[in-house]
């Protein structure tokens, strides 16, 4: 049977997952009454909430006699690491760039990631229905980022496909105005032609001895670890005793008990696959991503997965605060390590490593939101844990301190240019270019330190009142730039244990902004609240009104509290300093001090 291999790759929200919805659709893939849901790939409940791709994925269509494997791929350059590694297993791959937006940095990243692994890649400009599309100057754009890449000859001579992935719309022919873009009818048989025709079947070597590099890993409660990658050479059977080479020269056996393949979104049992199929293997326990299974007699790995390295890490603690166990499970040290050496296992861009305190492991990812994706998944599962702030990774190079530089692209209003630079050069940014296309909007290009970017988002889109947008992707490490201003205002901080009440917050609003309302229960060493000096500041909120016999008209006051600031995970991890560390239990996130007792050890009436 014929086989194609490709990847859907793309910034986030360009309609990666809508394009894979619409092509499995028109495939036949699913019956006629067969109920299926919007953006079916993203089975995480935190894909769905937060809409974007987290965890890339394997699904297949089968096309005029061809089977297709996809791979959809998340868009967030923060989970560049499932890319890179799902690349090894594909020959080519759809490029999905926004008919408005154009080439984003993670456009840049993951096209640059498909031309050094040599896969033949596929143009399709979505959306080209949107009112302010600008499919020319994206097609010159797009363009021009293959130049800058130094793509080879071969690969500039790509194919470009318009498409309206939503409405399973694609075709060959470039609309010349919005109103025929609007008109367009079809369906997506155009793409399906072109991925038959242009991605080459998978370069593999049939006739070796069976060997495959592990890409993915998941879990089944039946069948126990489930290894997914590309069968590089020969065929593999069920019962068939392997070889498991690992890092370091590492060998094991293992006998493969199950064998699946992928057809529509669901894997079915296979006997045999071959070489160029992508397969779903149980039976072997002991493994990494990167791993190569191969057969007893072959002793020669498979050149191992490479990823960039984390920027950002982050400290894991056993939850110590005088409310643990009420409202969670609290991991201990030993069952917190192996909840993150499990996601290690499966993620090859987290690392974690132990610290010189034993309740306190340090995770470091390609950025804050990925850090806090795994703190959310280990809350959801009924799990409590604590926090630390976000960090820069910092590497020594011929003896001098570098560390992560990212490119930061961003796209604001004229009237925001001001504010927006004046922020990032205080974060020891440099401007690299900028762009006035006199349309009322500015792109500007900076170079900016990892650390200077945490914290950055919810400030950035308060001056820019929700008009800018900021995309940042890693651009590599640079002598260290020097202290970069933390956040300027102290905290509120409780300095008992008890319920607040309307009465003690009411008197503590003039002070600074609060983040929790009346009748919330707090603990000494509690953050409150943000104060509006530089200073922290331990306060009573559980103080109440002392009750006298004597009443006159005019002497009570009025006790309407203003709306509490919100904090989420993603906010309060923003937010915090060295001193501080996030609480997050199922149902609440709470910010406290490290050390819960008040320095001065006075306390306020």
């Amino acid at each position: 049977m014929n086989i194609r291999n490709i990847a859907i790759i793309a910034h986030v929200d360009h309609g990666k997952t809508t394009l894979v919805d619409q092509l499995l659709r028109q495939s036949g893939t699913f019956r006629e009454n067969e109920a299926t849901a919007e953006r079916m790939m993203d089975s995480m409940d935190q894909e769905r909430e937060r809409g974007i791709t987290i965890e890339a994925k394997n699904a297949s269509y089968a096309w005029k006699g061809t089977k297709v494997n996809i791979v959809d791929t998340p868009g967030h350059a923060d989970f560049g690491g499932e890319v890179e590694r799902i690349l090894t297993m594909v020959d080519g791959c759809l490029l999905l760039v926004d008919a408005s937006e154009g080439p984003l940095p993670q456009t840049r990243f993951v096209l640059n990631k498909a031309l050094q692994h040599g896969i033949k890649v596929i143009v399709v400009i979505n959306k080209i229905d949107r009112p302010d599309s600008r499919i020319g100057e994206v097609e010159n754009e797009i363009f021009d980022l293959f130049i800058d890449l130094e793509a080879g000859e071969d690969q500039m001579n790509y194919e470009t496909i318009y498409a309206i992935a939503r409405n399973g719309l694609a075709t060959t022919q470039r609309p010349n105005d919005h109103a025929e873009a609007m008109a367009f009818k079809g369906s997506l048989d155009p793409l399906f032609d072109a991925i038959n025709r242009i991605v080459p079947p998978p370069r593999v070597e049939a006739e070796k001895p069976f060997a495959l590099m592990v890409s993915n890993l998941s879990h089944s409660d039946f069948l126990g670890r489930i290894c997914v990658g590309r069968i590089q050479q020969g065929s593999v059977k069920v019962g068939q005793p392997v070889a498991i080479l690992g890092r370091n020269g590492k060998r094991t056996t293992a006998r493969i008990q199950e064998l699946m393949t992928y057809s529509g979104m669901k894997q079915i049992k296979a006997e045999t696959l071959y070489a160029g199929d992508i397969a779903a293997l149980a039976g072997v326990e002991a493994i990494e991503i990167g791993d190569t299974i191969t057969t007893l007699e072959n002793m020669t790995p498979l050149k191992r997965i490479e990823v960039d390295p984390p920027a950002v890490n982050m400290g894991f603690l056993v939850n110590s605060s005088p409310m643990a166990g009420r409202e969670g499970k609290v991991l201990l040290s030993r069952e917190l390590m192996l909840r993150l050496q499990k996601e290690a296992l499966r993620n090859p861009a987290i690392r974690v490593e132990p610290t010189k305190f034993p309740d306190e492991f340090l995770v470091s990812g390609r950025g804050e939101l990925q850090l806090a994706v795994i703190v959310e998944a280990i809350r959801r599962e009924g799990f409590e844990v604590a926090v630390g702030k976000p960090k820069a990774v910092l590497n020594t190079v011929d003896g001098v301190v570098c560390e992560p530089i990212e490119k930061a692209f961003i796209d604001v209003p004229e009237d925001h240019f001001g504010v927006v630079n004046e922020m990032l050069c205080l974060r020891k940014g440099k401007m690299t270019n900028m762009v006035n296309k006199g349309s009322g909007r500015i792109r500007l290009d900076f170079e900016i330190p990892s650390r200077g970017l945490i914290g950055i988002r919810s400030h950035f889109l308060t001056a820019t009142r929700g008009t800018g947008i900021l995309n940042t992707i890693f651009h590599g490490y640079e002598p260290y730039k020097g202290d970069i201003s933390e956040r300027q205002n102290g905290a509120m901080v409780a300095d008992r244990t008890g319920d607040t009440v309307p009465y003690g917050l009411f008197h503590l609003e003039p002070r600074g902004q609060l983040f929790i309302g009346a009748g919330t229960e707090v603990y000494e060493g509690m953050v409150i609240g943000e104060n509006a000096r530089d200073n922290d500041l331990w306060v009573n909120a559980v103080r109440t009104k002392k009750l006298t016999n004597m009443r006159a008209s005019g002497t009570d006051e009025a006790t309407t509290l203003s709306t509490p600031r919100l904090m989420t995970l993603e906010r309060s991890l923003e937010w915090i300093r060295d001193d501080e560390i996030v609480e997050v239990t199922p149902k609440n996130v709470r910010i406290r001090k490290r050390k819960l007792k008040n320095p001065s050890g006075s306390r306020e009436n």
